[in-house]
């Protein structure tokens, strides 16, 4: 039985900023690390890799990766909540969205159906955000086509909103 560690889902709103906040832009996917699924899913992180160790066969490169060392550097200097990794002789997993729901059939109690349920909205909220981008650049596009820019104002504000609008390029918390 793994060990459950208190960590109670108060109301849904500061439970998806909590998620929000932990999705990590890592090697170009969208990640949780499994410090931040073992506080959700209740459990020690050292029984979530166990239990992950125990069903590899459930977690194929595409779910789950070890960051590098650069990675997990990284990641502590950008991530305040990830400070204690410091000290860990080992870098963490990351989970992609399928590797985070892989683990609710893992570890298989209520807490993890219903943690789950939570993370696949968050991870559904980012990739609709992703969407939005792409068609409001689509759009800019167009009325860049239509307006037959002259004036050098109007184009110094496109190149201005094109450099908001770009990805980040280090891992950080996305929203």
């Amino acid at each position: 039985m793994l060990k459950q560690r208190k960590f109670r889902i108060e109301d849904k709103q500061v439970f998806h900023s909590k998620i929000k906040n932990k999705i990590l832009l890592i090697r170009g996917h969208r990640v949780m690390l499994a410090p931040d699924l073992a506080e959700m899913y209740g459990v020690e992180t050292k029984a979530l890799n166990q239990a992950v160790r125990r069903n590899k066969e459930r977690f194929p490169a595409e779910f789950m990766f070890r960051l590098a060392k650069e990675e997990k550097e990284e990641v502590v200097a950008n991530c305040d909540h990830l400070r204690a990794l410091k000290f860990t002789p080992y870098p963490p997993y990351a989970f992609t969205e399928h590797g985070a729901l892989m683990l609710a059939n893992v570890l298989n109690s209520k807490r993890a159906i219903s943690v789950s349920i939570f993370l696949i909205r968050a991870f559904i909220k980012l990739r609709d955000l992703g969407y939005v981008h792409h068609v409001l650049s689509l759009k800019l596009d167009e009325l860049e086509k239509h307006v037959k820019i002259h004036d050098k104002k109007i184009r110094l504000l496109f190149e201005a909103i094109r450099q908001l609008m770009k990805e980040p390029e280090s891992p950080r918390n996305l929203i």
